[in-house]
């Protein structure tokens, strides 16, 4: 099987960045296989499996014949885990390149989630099996719920230097499907969004945006988390790839 007509592994494929890289790869030509865990109706060029990544199950019939993978799979916890069950199933398959998305700060960030993302990372990169890894910022879906969320509440809190640079999934799609269809590259730079908000700016930007009126409630965070915050810990300010769109973009599509 030539490596175009090898299908291209997807888990993760059903969610908010699967769901826009999917197409991108049937537009390159590329034949896809999407995994999730309750699988899905084939279509034209993409074809559903169902496994679980979290309990290794269905993991070898998912990779049969799969030259890349393309892991978008993630949860609020046990990322670490489920990638080192796709690992050792990709080892077994023969797979030649595993591209990964990451997070900014994975490897500073005292929290939980991106301690996960940090050993998922470690998983691929000492698998022995090429690798490309990107870190990127959160999505302004992730931002939207946030603001969205602390918006029903009287007073809206501001938490004074938490900073985001948020990027728009299409954004990261389109460099993930590129990554994936070259040749692996490590960790390659990180990608953010054009601009650096404060939570209390895309708070207020989503405000204005639905024509609604809050108080902001400055607040300060505590603890290490705090401290790796104020510290810039999740941004990428040199040497990022950056993204087109931006959170007021982003507010036009989807709220105003």
């Amino acid at each position: 099987m030539t490596a175009k007509a090898a299908p291209v592994l997807v888990t993760g494929g059903t969610g908010t960045l699967g769901r826009l890289v999917v197409p991108l790869l049937r537009e390159a030509g590329r034949t896809v296989r999407v995994l999730s865990r309750r699988g899905g109706e084939p279509e034209r060029g993409v074809e559903h499996v169902s496994a679980d990544l979290l309990k290794g199950e269905g993991l070898d019939a998912a990779l049969e014949g799969v030259e890349t993978v393309l892991h978008l799979a993630g949860g609020p916890k046990g990322d670490d885990e489920a990638t080192r069950h796709l690992v050792r199933a990709a080892q077994r398959a023969g797979v030649e390149h595993i591209v990964y998305i990451s997070v900014i700060g994975a490897d500073k960030l005292p929290l939980g989630y991106f301690r996960a993302k940090l050993g998922a990372e470690q998983a691929i990169s000492e698998s022995g099996i090429p690798w490309t890894t990107l870190r990127a910022a959160q999505f302004h879906d992730l931002a939207l719920t946030v603001v969205e969320k602390m918006a029903k509440l009287p007073l809206v809190p501001a938490p004074g230097g938490l900073r985001w640079q948020p990027v728009d999934a299409r954004d990261v799609a389109a460099r993930l499907v590129e990554l994936a269809l070259g040749r692996p590259a490590g960790l390659v730079p990180d990608l953010t969004g054009p601009k650096v908000y404060g939570l209390g700016d895309l708070s207020r930007g989503y405000l204005q945006a639905r024509g609604k009126h809050r108080m902001l409630l400055p607040v300060r965070m505590p603890g290490k988390v705090g401290r790796a915050y104020r510290a810039g810990e999740n941004l990428t300010l040199e040497g990022a790839s950056v993204g087109q769109r931006t959170w007021e973009d982003f507010l036009t599509e989807r709220v105003a």
